[in-house]
């Protein structure tokens, strides 16, 4: 097979890139495809602020005129210069099952990695903390939710035998809320507000929410920065992220912590959209909407929670425990059963043993990459 790599410039090459996904997954009932437009908007430097503070270029590997695979390579700057790092990342690589294509994929993106100075390279990595993170390597038998991913078995078998080495793996519970978790988290967070005075915000509106993004994500700046891969949002990504994703959550999931009316702490969560999105097939019209918002009424049985932070001073008040009762609190209102949590470090211990408070089950896990760029 003679593989040619082409690098993506066009819009219509973009929408190419994007496109592979639903001739690699179409078959399986466990991909759930994003938003096309969405996704061919993420890799546009004219429409997607990240390029503001990052360097990537696409590319597409082509059997004869058949695509075969697509891969990435990103240099977020602000992370670099943030953490005096020469840190490359590839991203968004799909393959047919052939261990040739996804080495010469590779190798693209980490020869112009190593060409523009990094020294190192990992991955699956995206822009930043809310673009994609990590290659599924268990729960291939379980349906992600909007915020993990999907990927093929046996690209796990291409990065071993290609000689990549593990960095940090991402793990995902899914909770069962029963009653005696539910009435210990009640209690628990009764006695924290009274001995802290905080207050529980919530949202009944999007009308009502949108004046808070902006916090929402001072506060994820503030939380995040000690996470691996972790770069801040500057204004125009938070308005882009905030244009994104506000207008597609269910206000009532959405819930902040205040003391002396300033927040401190937020929990985003979300129904489950991901058979809505399969059902969608990656576009919004003409019947894409209708799904979606049907199921971000909450008529499901299991809520994706999203993101939870708490400002690094208020950590030791117990507001994250506020914050998860609100939310089961919620849940039990809509008569939801079940939690998918999105992907927490395997080294985070704290997240993990009170996940372990609950009937569960730790049923995905997702790895980053690295390899020396000698």
């Amino acid at each position: 097979m003679a593989i040619v790599i082409r690098e993506v410039e066009s819009k219509i090459e973009r929408k190419k890139f994007i496109n592979f996904q639903f001739e690699i997954y179409k078959n399986d009932r466990m991909w759930v495809p994003s938003i096309i437009s969405d996704e061919i908007k993420s890799i546009d430097p004219d429409r997607n602020p990240a390029f503001n503070s990052c360097k990537a270029k696409f590319w597409l590997a082509y059997n004869g005129n058949m695509i075969v695979g697509r891969i990435g390579a990103i240099i977020n700057l602000r992370y670099n210069e943030e953490h005096n790092e020469k840190l490359g990342r590839f991203s968004r690589f799909e393959s047919i099952e052939d261990i040739n294509i996804a080495k010469a994929l590779l190798e693209t993106a980490s020869n112009w990695l190593k060409d523009n100075s990094m020294t190192k390279v990992m991955g699956p990595l995206g822009f930043n903390n809310l673009d994609q993170q990590g290659l599924l390597i268990e729960g291939y038998d379980y349906l992600p939710s909007i915020g993990s991913a999907y990927h093929k078995p046996y690209y796990k078998s291409f990065f071993e035998e290609l000689g990549w080495e593990k960095e940090i793996d991402w793990v995902e519970f899914r909770l069962t809320l029963g009653e005696e978790a539910q009435n210990k988290a009640m209690r628990g967070s009764e006695l924290i507000k009274k001995r802290y005075n905080i207050e529980v915000k919530h949202f009944k509106s999007k009308r009502e929410l949108a004046p808070f993004a902006k916090k929402i994500f001072e506060i994820i700046n503030e939380s995040f920065d000690v996470l691996p891969f972790v770069s801040s949002f500057d204004k125009d990504l938070i308005d882009f992220y905030a244009k994104k994703y506000i207008s597609f959550l269910n206000p009532h999931f959405v819930k902040m912590t205040l003391i002396n009316g300033e927040p401190i702490g937020f929990i985003v969560a979300m129904p489950s959209l991901s058979k809505a999105m399969q059902m969608a097939k990656g576009k919004l019209f003409p019947f894409g909407i209708f799904y979606l918002l049907n199921a971000r009424k909450g008529n499901g049985n299991t809520v994706d929670q999203m993101l939870t932070g708490v400002i690094n001073e208020y950590h030791s008040t117990g507001a994250a425990v506020i914050l998860q009762a609100e939310m089961q609190a919620e849940m039990l209102k809509h008569g939801i059963k079940y939690i998918e949590t999105t992907g927490i470090f395997e080294t985070n211990d704290r997240a993990i043993k009170n996940w372990k408070n609950y009937e569960h089950i730790q049923h995905k896990r997702r790895r980053c990459y690295r390899k020396e760029l000698n």
